[in-house]
């Protein structure tokens, strides 16, 4: 079983640290192992995923600053925080999320590396038919990219519709979709063009499995052991890279809840909105027919600034739940009316 100790179960020095300590500690003194993390199962379930669809490819893993498949290396790099509680609860504070800190978040980023790492083992995108439907690979990455929501030709995993950023993604979410077990891909995109996304995506898995991948390094691009880079300086950047990402409905927000300097005893918005999360979809997804990707999309996002902004309830629970479902619907209705989204990468 993973654990979350040093060496010998010790304890770990900067665990006890507080944050603006924590934040002077650099990657490298860490001393992070992915093998005893928290992230370890979900690497394994990911093999176990890939074994039964017959393939023998295992990309090797290692714990890095971000999460990345490096171009032409057969494995995947995960972010120190998901290895660690301590960390996880720094990078919720500073982030206002954790990407991949739930365990079904996990191992749905772990599907989309490994159609990366899939795609470096076995040359796939050097193939004519894989540019026949996904594009060219040599595409150049853009800093940002404007999705359009309302798009069926690509299908919906990750979120933000990040299938729609490259080639080189769309061919990964694609895989990721297709890995899940009992996964329902024929009848969940009948009639989208993305199907047939699929359908390739089906047969090249099949062509392959079996064989041993041809590209089998296993290099860790810039591993935790040896970044000297500060966590303060991580977070400084990443600061700068998605300040201007999620400012757009401020205004609404700050109308439907309250500061937390107005109202020190406040129910946070954002634990308000995880509390009655599962009754709101049901509701927008049923009675307002709107696509679950959408809002999950959108609970995401206001859950992330709210956070951000330490906003609070401005009375009873019972009395915000009406105001919090509208909230909601309003963003999702906006997002398909301007069908065009703009997101950093």
């Amino acid at each position: 079983m993973a654990t979350n100790r040093g060496k010998g179960g010790r304890r770990r020095r900067w665990e006890s640290l507080d944050d603006e300590a924590l934040l002077g500690v650099r990657f490298c003194d860490l001393r992070l192992r992915l093998e005893d993390s928290l992230a370890w199962p979900a690497v394994e379930r990911l093999h176990a995923e890939l074994a039964r669809r017959g393939l023998r490819f295992r990309p090797h893993a290692w714990l890095a600053e971000e999460w990345f498949s490096p171009d032409g290396v057969p494995g995947i790099a995960l972010p120190f925080f998901v290895a660690h509680p301590r960390l996880r609860q720094l990078e919720r504070r500073h982030m206002g999320e954790v990407e991949g800190g739930s365990r079904r978040w996990l191992i749905r980023i772990l599907r989309h590396e490994a159609g990366h790492a899939i795609d470096a083992a076995y040359g796939l995108r050097r193939r004519a038919d894989w540019r026949a439907v996904f594009g060219r690979s040599s595409a150049p990455y853009p800093r940002d990219y404007a999705p359009r929501p309302s798009s069926r030709r690509h299908v919906l995993h990750l979120g933000h519709w990040y299938a729609q950023s490259h080639p080189t993604e769309d061919f990964a979410e694609t895989f990721a979709v297709w890995l899940q077990p009992r996964a329902r891909w024929r009848r969940d995109y009948a009639g989208w063009p993305a199907l047939a996304k699929l359908e390739y995506v089906d047969r090249l898995m099949a062509e392959i499995a079996g064989r041993a991948p041809p590209n089998r390094d296993r290099s860790a691009v810039d591993p935790l052991a040896t970044n000297r880079r500060t966590l303060g300086a991580h977070y400084r950047r990443k600061a700068a890279l998605y300040r201007d990402y999620d400012h757009r409905y401020d205004a609404w927000l700050r109308r439907a809840f309250a500061a937390r300097a107005d109202r020190p005893d406040g129910v946070p918005a954002a634990r308000f909105i995880r509390e009655i999360e599962p009754q709101m979809r049901r509701l927008l997804v049923r009675r307002a027919r709107l696509h679950p990707y959408l809002v999950d999309h959108a609970i995401g996002m206001l859950v992330r600034r709210v956070r951000q902004l330490d906003l609070v309830l401005r009375g009873p629970r019972r009395d915000n739940k009406r105001r919090v479902v509208r909230l909601h619907e309003r963003v999702v209705l906006d997002v398909l009316r301007r069908n065009r989204e703009n997101y950093a990468l």
